[in-house]
């Protein structure tokens, strides 16, 4: 399913060049990680089911808070995001898919957690959250925001006709310090100061670290769903989601 002889991810070397990259940019695509037959099986387990996602239309601030009623309605921290998207949870997933084949390899797992330079990496303890995979129609986006995890990886199924760009800023927060840094959060969304994209393609592996690097994805163009593939982790055993959580992203506990 991976194409090794490109991405041997046993291989110490690869694996620490890899590291190096995520440090560096904060950001890693690792073009055709996936054989073009992986990325048929997967386009076709998901095309056809846009009937059984959970479409929400959102609205958020970029910390994906609720606002402070102490700083303006106008303050950037109170700024209303627009998200539209639909999704596919984990338990809607055959047991003998693809996608849970790659999510639940011993090696893919322990390559993503040397990458990322933490011990070890486990599924979500609820049975929603691990494996999901995101539509986008024409018109859906992802709006501006911080993750509240340290790092996200996903893979590109199907890009849209037109649209559907990653578009990013790194570092423009400091998380840790408590350096929130609004100004540059507002000349960023206002007026695309220091906008970054990330290019990938369908079959590619990204990692992402998205905690202190504000990103979002474009509004979709065309009649061809765009379809993301999110393989969420945890450095820690038995952690889930919210019940509030998972009301928001599946619209079911």
């Amino acid at each position: 399913m991976i194409k090794l002889q490109h991405h041997p991810i046993t291989d110490s070397d690869y694996v620490a060049a890899c590291r190096a990259r995520l440090d560096e940019d904060g950001a890693l695509v690792l073009k055709g990680f996936f054989s073009s037959d992986v990325v048929s099986a997967i386009l076709a387990e998901s095309t056809g089911r846009d009937h059984e996602a959970f479409f929400a239309s959102t609205t958020h601030n970029v910390w994906l808070t609720e606002p402070d009623r102490s700083l303006p309605p106008e303050h950037i921290f109170n700024r209303q995001i627009v998200s539209t998207k639909g999704l596919l949870a984990d338990d809607q997933l055959d047991q003998g898919s693809a996608l849970r084949a790659v999510y639940d390899d011993a090696d893919f797992r322990d390559f993503i957690a040397a990458v990322v330079d933490v011990d070890a990496v486990y599924p979500y303890a609820d049975a929603l959250s691990s494996i999901n995979v995101h539509f986008h129609r024409d018109g859906e986006e992802l709006g501006w925001h911080f993750d509240n995890s340290s790092f996200a990886v996903t893979a590109l199924i199907q890009a849209p006709e037109d649209g559907g760009v990653f578009e990013y800023v790194t570092d423009l927060r400091d998380a840790e310090a408590d350096d929130q840094n609004f100004v540059g959060v507002e000349d960023a969304v206002l007026n695309g100061r220091g906008v970054e994209t990330l290019e990938f393609a369908a079959g590619d592996l990204v990692l992402f670290r998205g905690r202190n690097s504000m990103h979002r994805v474009t509004p979709s163009r065309g009649d061809r769903t765009r379809v993301l593939v999110v393989f969420a982790f945890n450095t820690e055993p038995g952690i889930g989601l919210s019940d509030s959580a998972k009301q928001t992203f599946y619209g079911r506990l």
